[in-house]
């Protein structure tokens, strides 16, 4: 999971270090708001902070709300206006408002240990899970996607990967991390691994050639030496996970497909041209795989830019990657 998504987990941190916790989430935004609905900020009873509710711009009367939460146990909505001239201070084009759900942990009507334990739990297994909370009862669920009750549709919710208002219940969507395992460690794979973690991806790259996925060429990346269908099998991959074959070897990309297309990764791309596909189409057939499975793949890998640098071409994955996570409906 990544850092800077570990606000439940920093909360905990703090609780079992002895201090208080304030969870700090954005419910609802008007305009150009600085930060969107679901993003959270933790406080400690030391006034340390982690994470982000409007980008700088209202973060220190958070916090003064959040120490006062935290010594009377009542959760608080705050609502915050942000003027153009802030707005512009933190990048924005122009203001917003944003409102906010302050709570503080395990004190008075605010969220009881064994909710953000189980909350947590579920964050760690890679599960899908959603934090509910009424705001007029202050009454408070963790549910998984195949839950429901009370007649909210959560598996759309989770689909959307969108936190929001469903009536008096605010539903905080924990979509397992988004991760990309990209098979070769080819000169496209430098950049592709580096814009992928700024996209927010958990990056793996994995390639059994150590000379070519070496720390020289890829500093403080991940790195995974086994062969391609052992590695994705041991990783487990989901809904939540991109897969992108770059090696042109089929003994290493076909591994890699064949495991893949048996999951149910959102994305599947392979390098290679239209030619090398058709070959590899050959393969698969051969090897078992049915034409709709084949069908999953997108080949040539990423989007149709004229992309010709492998940095160009790290791009259009990352296009590619975007669409299909975002806008699910429109492969063709």
């Amino acid at each position: 999971m990544l850092e800077f998504d570990q606000i439940p987990e920093q909360a905990l941190a703090w609780i079992s270090a002895g201090k208080g916790a304030v969870l700090a989430t954005v419910v609802q935004t008007w305009g150009s708001a600085p930060r969107p609905v679901g993003s959270q900020l933790a406080v400690s009873s030391d006034s340390e902070i982690f994470g982000s509710v409007s980008g700088g711009c209202v973060e220190s009367a958070v916090v003064a709300e959040a120490l006062d939460a935290l010594g009377d146990g009542t959760p608080r909505m705050l609502e915050y206006g942000v003027s153009d001239e802030a707005a512009f201070a933190v990048g924005l084009a122009c203001g917003g408002t944003i409102r906010i759900l302050v709570e503080p942990v395990g004190r008075g009507r605010g969220p009881g240990l064994a909710v953000l334990n189980a909350l947590v739990a579920r964050r760690k297994q890679r599960q899908a899970v959603a934090y509910a909370v009424n705001i007029t009862n202050w009454e408070r669920q963790v549910v998984g996607i195949d839950g429901a009750w009370d007649g909210l549709d959560l598996v759309d919710k989770f689909a959307a990967d969108k936190s929001g208002f469903d009536g008096d219940w605010f539903i905080a969507v924990h979509n397992p991390p988004l991760r990309m395992m990209i098979i070769g460690a080819v000169h496209i794979a430098q950049p592709l691994m580096q814009m992928a973690r700024l996209a927010g991806y958990d990056t793996t790259l994995i390639d059994p050639r150590t000379a070519f996925a070496s720390e020289a060429r890829f500093p403080s990346e991940r790195l995974v030496h086994d062969w391609p269908d052992a590695a994705l099998k041991a990783a487990g991959l989901d809904q939540r996970t991109a897969v992108v074959t770059l090696t042109h070897d089929a003994k290493l990309d076909d591994a890699a497909i064949g495991v893949a297309l048996a999951a149910e990764v959102f994305y599947l791309g392979c390098l290679g041209s239209n030619r090398t596909h058709a070959k590899r189409v050959e393969r698969l057939l051969a090897g078992g795989f049915t034409q709709t499975q084949i069908d999953r793949v997108h080949a040539p890998v990423g989007a149709d830019i004229g992309a010709r640098t492998p940095a160009e071409i790290a791009v259009s994955i990352m296009a590619e990657v975007t669409e299909r996570l975002r806008r699910p409906e429109t492969r063709q």
